[in-house]
């Protein structure tokens, strides 16, 4: 599912979601045989010629300038972090970034495992950059019913939204959750697209659900710092948590989910995690 030539799918696939009328052009008379803008209408809107516009899109010209991308950002309408992440292709597809690669130890300090364990009765769980979980407190592991039975090598948190049974249940805005992780791994692959490790979980994911694969054709791009979401929750019934994302070392970042409201009805929620936590603590939490 990752290409060799990913600027030139993204500004295809983004040339694809405008229509004429949202550039100010007019529509034409009869059937357009092109989904979105025709090629030269988009290289006329950012000063281009139809030659070198094409190349870009096809992977032959892989050194435009920041002028020319400050062009086709304006041309297609894209917001400031789409606009970050086509320079991030850009440098890519010119080698000016050398692909690094997440290291592959998944050793967790002690103070770390100590954090996530003073933080209880809030759910917390350390996470690498690619939504694995190397390490959670046992309320974390209760507020994702199901993650704890999986082997450790196999808890990431975007595998669990999309091919973990309880997952579609369990998130009232499922669809929304899964359109934000799929554009954050976008983002992720853009960054570093000779990332084995990624590569191999975006692959798996498409082969294995086709809402994830419909999603990645779409190439949204996008960073979760944090955030509100509502579960349906087989134990707790319906809840709301707001989330945050602290950032550490080599992407890794911890989350820490907590009551949206700090009322009773928040405090119960929390006595209820911590009940449910001290009776079936989970292998491989932090206690």
């Amino acid at each position: 599912m990752t290409s060799p030539h990913p600027l030139g799918e993204f500004l295809q696939a983004r040339r694809a979601r405008l229509q004429p009328g949202d550039v100010g052009l007019p529509a034409g008379i009869g059937l357009r045989r092109t989904q979105g803008l025709r090629r030269e209408e988009l290289a006329a809107l950012a000063g281009l010629s139809i030659q070198y516009y094409t190349r870009l899109e096809q992977g032959r010209e892989n050194k435009p300038g920041g002028a020319v991308l400050d062009a086709l950002a304006a041309a297609l309408r894209l917001n400031e972090e789409e606009h970050a992440h086509l320079y991030v292709l850009a440098n890519h597809a010119d080698e000016r970034v050398p692909a690094g690669g997440e290291p592959a130890d998944r050793e967790v300090r002690p103070g770390v495992l100590a954090l996530l364990a003073r933080v209880r009765p809030w759910p917390a769980c350390l996470l690498t950059r690619t939504g694995d979980v190397l390490a959670a407190n046992p309320e974390a592991f209760v507020l994702f019913p199901g993650l704890a039975r999986w082997p450790p090598e196999r808890r990431n948190m975007v595998r669990y939204l999309f091919l973990h049974p309880a997952a579609r249940a369990l998130f009232v805005d499922w669809e929304g959750a899964a359109s934000g992780s799929t554009a954050q791994l976008r983002t992720l692959v853009a960054a570093d697209p000779g990332d084995r490790g990624l590569t191999a979980l975006v692959e798996e994911l498409a082969s294995e659900s086709p809402e994830f694969a419909d999603r990645w054709q779409r190439y949204d791009v996008r960073r979760r710092e944090g955030d509100r979401e509502v579960y349906r929750h087989p134990q707790l019934g319906e809840i709301t948590l707001v989330f945050e994302v602290l950032r550490m070392e080599s992407g890794r970042r911890i989350v820490v989910h907590q009551p949206a409201e700090p009322d009773e009805a928040g405090r119960r929620i929390l006595r209820e995690l911590a009940r449910l936590a001290a009776a079936d603590a989970p292998p491989g939490s932090s206690e």
